[in-house]
């Protein structure tokens, strides 16, 4: 694993997770007020003493229209809203304000589910109205995060997409996806699946204090060379690049990543939208307190001045000199160390829409 010289204090940070605190809600007229016969307490075992609130919702329906411009795809699931992995830089943590929660440490200990999403999407399926197009599982919150791992939502949906033959991507930065391996390689087989792997850093001591509960570096490595070996295309991000702390790790990355097998990888530059911005500054100071003035102004250098810019595009490789040099740096890795592989567009042709499981009385 790579090593540097910053220095990290993790005697400042409360044990397991990103957020050091809970920011102000910028909607706290939608304040939530959650029913007791609603919440379940959930104890992680390998975090002691550390508590995440399980939180059941019932939405109506669980495809999410994406309008962005800059990104792929026009359709997401996300069965749950907040991530324990706790990662301090995640874009997503904004989305949990308009639950009436804080986008801190609530975002990483208010969990909630969907427990009705497989069911939701069979019915999406069904109705004859569906018209097969890209459908990524963890648009927004990891649909593998620990949780994944009682309540198996996102397997359940994944049989639902092998069982309409709909393809399916998959996002996620945490090795449980490897639990499913089965459904994985029948859905690879019939030519419905890609998966995105995030890889932030090859030091196992900035992941544990960056991304304190999602999946060491050793084991997202493994992940990669796995679904490789099981000939399932991996893609791998390296997302966020941050300016001044894993910003020099592009070529090493890229070129470990290429030896185990990715087809391809791309990056997304730190980008601190809403309250994201004050809770990573704090974490930023705790965690390197004689660099924090550099990483940040380093990162505003890539958002002309501002630690968030949120236009289109610019808001996923960022402006600028450093940005640019990052780009550059990320183009020759890629050049020399990913051998980019042309797989056959994915299969659309197949989807059994309509009616398909009811009982034929014919």
């Amino acid at each position: 694993m790579t090593k540097n010289n910053f220095f990290i204090a993790p005697e400042n940070l409360q044990k397991g997770r990103g957020a050091q605190f809970n920011s102000n809600n910028q909607f706290l007229k939608q304040k939530y007020e959650e029913a007791d016969d609603t919440v379940l307490q959930w104890k992680r075992e390998e975090d002691e003493g550390l508590k995440t609130q399980i939180i059941e919702v019932f939405p109506k329906s669980i495809l999410s229209k994406n309008d962005s411009p800059d990104l792929g795809f026009d359709y997401s699931i996300n069965p749950y809203n907040g991530c324990e992995h706790g990662c301090t830089y995640c874009y997503a943590r904004s989305s949990h304000e308009y639950w009436g929660y804080s986008a801190g440490t609530d975002f990483e200990q208010k969990i909630m589910v969907k427990k009705n999403a497989p069911q939701l999407l069979e019915d999406a399926f069904r109705t004859g109205k569906w018209k097969p197009q890209p459908i990524v599982l963890s648009g927004n919150t990891d649909c593998y995060q620990p949780v994944e791992k009682k309540l198996e939502i996102t397997r359940r949906l994944l049989e639902i997409f092998l069982k309409y033959n709909h393809p399916v991507g998959i996002i996620t930065k945490n090795a449980l996806i490897l639990r499913d391996l089965d459904i994985l390689n029948e859905l690879n087989q019939k030519n419905l699946l890609r998966v995105v792997i995030s890889v932030t850093t090859l030091n196992e001591e900035i992941r544990r204090v960056m991304e304190p509960r999602a999946s060491s570096v050793q084991q997202r490595l493994k992940t990669i060379e796995t679904l490789v070996a099981h000939q399932i295309p991996v893609h791998v991000n390296m997302a966020p690049i941050i300016p001044g702390i894993n910003s020099e790790e592009v070529f090493e990355l890229v070129k470990t990543v290429g030896e185990l097998g990715a087809y391809s990888a791309a990056y997304i530059m730190v980008r601190l939208n809403g309250q994201v911005a004050q809770i990573f500054e704090d974490w930023v100071i705790k965690s390197f307190p004689e660099r924090a003035q550099k990483i940040l102004s380093q990162i505003k250098e890539c958002h002309g001045g501002k630690l968030n810019d949120s236009r289109w595009s610019a808001r996923m490789k960022g402006e600028g000199k450093y940005a640019g040099q990052i780009a550059d740096m990320f183009k020759i890795a890629k050049t020399r160390f990913i051998k980019e592989s042309n797989f056959p567009p994915l299969d659309y042709q197949s989807f059994l829409g309509g009616k398909h499981g009811q009982i034929s009385l014919f």
